[in-house]
């Protein structure tokens, strides 16, 4: 029982995130929109969607340019972001690092989906077959927890292959998929690069599965004891989707930061613009204000929604293909 939770929830979880990893991509650049540390800033004095209007103008002058204020920068939305990179770098953008996406989910949701169906099942009661909402929140803290730290390395090279897209031309990355983005970041970075911004994986990874599963499973329990519907895909839409509003909402502040962290780029012999996650929550407020932690709730919940749906439903579907394994 304990390996078929696994397998399920790791298929659901892989089919989830392929369908909604451009939503995430929207998300990850809405996140680093607004930020102070960026590579060159005399040269890139527009966000790269803009960059094309540096072309014409020599090294000289843009160093007369005057750099605009933080808090003058224009904010996009997701459907402009979106439109935006598809206009300069094209639809096969908006899958960049989707295959460290696969291998993210195959880590981290994988683990995470099992662990939390063993101590599931190992938590709830045998005579009335419930699990009070406290332990259910405990099993998806420990199952998130332990998840993020098996999938911490997809988790980085994701973050960086689809962040890539808003350097100038000759600061990106370009890795050419999941394998070369880790082979690459432990040759030039260290090994201890592959966990870089791990804390906030874990803290985002507890608050997001406890949210998420625990708020599904109890959602679900409450629509069918009240009989509001039957056990059936508008129930599993239903939970699934609130369950999704759940876990955004908790997770956003530490996605933000922990999206920042993984994505600064580190010269040799200077400092990093950020000496950990405390720093940069606290550059970040200072420079952009409070509610920059919030930066790209839209397009988080228009992904979490969407990702926790699907998931959930395939899950649901998973369960009853392989009822009988």
């Amino acid at each position: 029982m304990g390996v078929k939770g696994f397998v399920e929830g790791g298929l659901a979880s892989i089919v989830a995130g392929c369908s909604t990893h451009p939503l995430d991509l929207i998300k990850v650049r809405m996140q680093l929109q607004g930020e102070t540390h960026v590579p060159n800033p005399a040269v890139q004095t527009f966000r790269p969607a803009l960059a094309f209007q540096t072309t014409t103008t020599t090294a000289s002058s843009a160093i007369h340019m005057p750099p605009p204020p933080p808090a003058a920068a224009a904010r996009v939305g997701p459907v402009a972001t979106g439109i935006r990179i598809f206009q300069t770098e094209g639809v096969a953008a908006l899958f960049s690092g989707v295959s460290a996406t696969v291998l993210r989910q195959t880590l981290y949701s994988t683990t995470r989906m099992g662990l939390y169906d063993i101590l599931k099942q190992k938590w709830t009661d045998k005579e009335t077959k419930t699990m009070p909402l406290s332990s259910k929140i405990v099993a998806g803290l420990i199952a998130g927890g332990i998840g993020a730290a098996v999938g911490n390395p997809a988790d980085v090279a994701m973050v960086r292959m689809q962040a890539d897209g808003r350097l100038p031309l000759s600061q990106r990355r370009n890795y050419t998929s999941v394998i070369d983005a880790i082979t690459r970041m432990t040759k030039q970075e260290g090994v201890t690069s592959l966990w870089r911004g791990s804390s906030l994986t874990v803290n985002r990874a507890m608050l997001v599965t406890a949210s998420q599963l625990a708020s599904y499973d109890q959602i679900k329990e409450m629509i069918l004891e009240k009989g509001l519907m039957k056990d059936g895909l508008g129930t599993h839409v239903a939970a699934s989707f609130s369950a999704g509003f759940v876990a955004a909402v908790a997770s956003n502040p530490v996605d933000v930061i922990k999206t920042r962290v993984m994505n600064m780029k580190v010269e040799p012999g200077q400092k990093p613009p950020y000496t950990g996650a405390m720093d940069c929550a606290i550059k970040t407020v200072k420079a952009e204000g409070p509610m920059a932690l919030y930066k790209g709730f839209i397009p988080t919940i228009s992904r979490q929604g969407p990702f926790t749906v699907v998931l959930f439903v395939t899950l649901e579907q998973i369960r009853k293909l392989l009822k009988d394994f």
